[in-house]
């Protein structure tokens, strides 16, 4: 068919057909995982074109500082080998004009490129426009579960088999990859894929078992809620949140969707629970208790609220600082942590401060009466109040206690003094790397300590009733009681009057749960719900309606100096 003098051409002739594109097959080694933080020490490159090899690129790369011992163990590249190689400056030339006009394949390419990009940028170069294929990827959609457990290089070259074997060497690795890519490209004719386009299409297409799924999300609201997606037998596997139910779960089965175990789940799923919510802040609350109870096996965050970490002043006749994961109505607590680790800084900032003792022995009065007690180095060191040989009466220890109850309850200044002391102290010694770990230390202090009074604060309100504006109008509105939300709803815009007003506001303190007190800083909610009650608070046109208690931190507590040790990190000199 002639149409302008021209000849109309066929459907095959629509893109670049695969066996026409040059690909350039990359791989990376680097002296770590993080491309402002590690540098490469070798590019290998393999180009080829219609399945056929044209030519190769390898070279080792001077990272400009040490290799780590286990990245030498890995890759067996040494310092003593990259000592006489070029800089990343000489080789990213090179490395650039082999490449150029071709598509960058890599396995999991988002390392490999971003390493490229970084030193592009550290070199002032601009990236060019480079076409990437993620082989890793591209196995993630093709191959099933069946036929591979996972996706690593090593995995897929033996499902391949693959003529070299993959040894985390560049050139090796880039090897195993284009042998790789060609097994992927051949499996990719039985969907149709015979050009360029169509390939970087087929990667951005959600999968045949995202596409069969797709009806789990008719029928779902456009409101605000939780979804939980469940299995044949009803057990829970994922639960998340949405001020749109219906728009997020379809968004489920998409191209958008592209986190693995996401999609492993939707494979799993027969049907998508709504449970419709006033507010997003129910949504949210809702979701995090959900989670708590059912621990489903596909979220990640917020499973074991149970696991938090807290700093205890225990009560014993000599108290002392104790690592716990349970909150009692006798002591007072620092925390939550998000590590033993962190919380031990914490401890070790407040015994700057504070000489209480370190040791974790029994100890009474009548043990120390007896001369039975057991000393430490730290008694020597002046480092402990020591009660257990006498050197100071009972009453020194007391005022001890005291001193770090009021450390922990509101007080932060003995504690911030006594470690600025400190640092200024190591810093005119020019012992910057201890003065670093006393900063630190101070710093997991100050969050803990913040974080603590803030919830106390909230869980120590019998109720708080708060209002809030809503996206379409009117008013959300939210009853927190101890910490835990027990209530929520709105007040739609046609409500103008204040007496209208105050009928849905009392509808909803009517309606909230009971909420009994209950022991430690966390309240009767877990940390995170208390931290989204917070957030919310917070949040722009957030009012007070009603309030039982006193909501305050203390004049001297930590939360003030939050913003000092922010600055103390962007600019370690202040």
């Amino acid at each position: 068919m002639v149409i302008g003098g021209g000849i109309q051409g066929t459907l095959d002739d629509l893109g670049t057909p695969l066996v026409d594109v040059t690909f350039v097959v990359v791989d990376l080694e680097t002296t770590g995982g993080s491309p402002a933080e590690s540098a490469i020490t070798e590019i290998g490159a393999v180009k080829v074109r219609g399945g056929e090899q044209i030519g190769e690129f390898a070279t080792l790369v001077d990272p400009g500082g040490p290799i780590p011992p286990f990245i030498t163990v890995l890759t067996g590249i040494t310092q003593q080998m990259v000592t006489a190689a070029p800089a990343i400056g000489a080789v990213l030339p090179a490395f650039l004009e082999f490449a150029r006009g071709c598509v960058l394949v890599a396995h999991n390419a988002p390392f490999d490129m971003g390493f490229l990009r970084a030193a592009c940028a550290a070199e002032g170069r601009a990236w060019p426009a480079f076409p990437v294929v993620d082989t890793a990827d591209l196995a993630r959609r093709v191959l099933t579960r069946d036929e591979v457990p996972n996706c690593k290089l090593a995995t897929l070259a033996r499902f391949f088999r693959t003529a070299t074997e993959p040894c985390h060497r560049a050139l090796a690795d880039a090897r195993a990859t284009v042998d790789v890519l060609h097994g992927l490209i051949e499996r990719l004719g039985a969907f149709g894929v015979r050009s360029l386009e169509e390939l970087k299409t087929f990667a951005k297409a959600p999968t045949p078992e995202q596409r069969r799924k797709r009806h789990l999300a008719d029928g779902l609201p456009s409101a605000p809620g939780v979804y939980v997606f469940e299995d044949a037998r009803g057990e829970i596997l994922y639960v998340g949140k949405s001020t749109d139910l219906r728009s997020r779960v379809r968004s489920y089965f998409t191209a958008s969707e592209t986190r693995r175990r996401v999609r492993e789940m939707i494979g799993i799923a027969e049907r998508v629970r709504p449970i419709i919510c006033a507010t997003g802040l129910e949504a949210e609350v809702r979701e995090l208790r959900l989670i708590a109870m059912h621990k489903p096996r596909y979220n990640r965050r917020s499973r074991f609220p149970e696991r938090a970490i807290w700093l205890k002043l225990t009560s014993e006749p000599f108290p002392r600082l104790s690592v716990v994961r349970e909150c009692r109505d006798d002591v007072a607590y620092l925390g939550p942590f998000s590590s033993a680790r962190v919380a031990e800084e914490a401890r070790a900032a407040l015994h700057e401060a504070v000489p209480l003792r370190q040791c974790t022995q029994r100890l009474t009065l009548r043990l120390i009466e007896r001369g039975r007690a057991r000393t430490c180095a730290l008694a020597e060191l002046g480092r402990c109040g020591s009660p257990c040989d006498g050197r100071e009466p009972i009453e020194a220890y007391e005022r001890h206690t005291a001193l770090a109850r009021a450390v922990m309850e509101g007080d932060a200044r003995p504690v911030v003094a006594a470690l600025q002391t400190r640092i200024d102290r190591l810093a005119v010694e020019l012992r910057y790397e201890e003065a670093a770990e006393q900063r630190d230390r101070l710093a997991a202090f100050v969050r803990a300590a913040a974080r603590c009074q803030r919830l106390s604060a909230l869980s120590g309100c019998a109720e708080l009733v708060a209002a809030r504006p809503g996206f379409g109008g009117g008013w959300e509105l939210a009853v927190v009681r101890h910490g835990r939300l027990a209530g929520s709803g709105v007040v739609p815009p046609d409500a103008r009057t204040a007496v209208a007003v105050r009928a849905h506001v009392d509808a909803v303190i009517a309606t909230a749960e009971t909420v009994a007190p209950t022991a430690g800083p966390a309240g009767t909610a877990s940390v995170e719900e208390m931290e989204c009650v917070l957030r919310w608070l917070e949040s722009p046109g957030a009012r007070l309606v009603e309030l039982d208690g006193t909501w305050s931190c203390p004049v001297h507590g930590a939360e003030g100096m939050r913003e000092r040790i922010q600055r103390a990190y962007a600019n370690p000199g202040v």
